[in-house]
């Protein structure tokens, strides 16, 4: 799993049919402070949990994704979680 923020929407009129009905929503991933990570680019994912733009997010990829919204659904990411907080211990070790 990964942890991102949802920062836009994407709207298309044509797409696979097995993509009808679901939200994507483009985000941006987090490195473990929380803070956004330079060194990957946004990326879009299938929103199943109703995640809007803002909220920080748990993202899947590959077949758990497929596996979240529908086996035979061709997405490469999914949103699973809508974050209300987290706590980081020993948050030293990993500076």
């Amino acid at each position: 799993m990964r942890i991102g923020v949802v920062i836009g929407s994407v709207w298309a009129t044509r797409k696979e049919p097995k993509l009808e009905g679901l939200k994507l929503l483009i985000v941006a991933p987090l490195d473990y402070k929380m803070k956004g990570n330079t060194t990957r680019e946004p990326y879009i994912a299938a929103d199943v949990v109703d995640a809007g733009i803002g909220d920080r997010v748990l993202i899947v990829n590959g077949n758990p994704a497929r596996y979240a919204v529908g086996t035979s659904v061709p997405i490469d990411a999914a949103i699973v979680g809508v974050i209300d907080d987290t706590v980081l211990s020993n948050l030293e070790s990993f500076q």
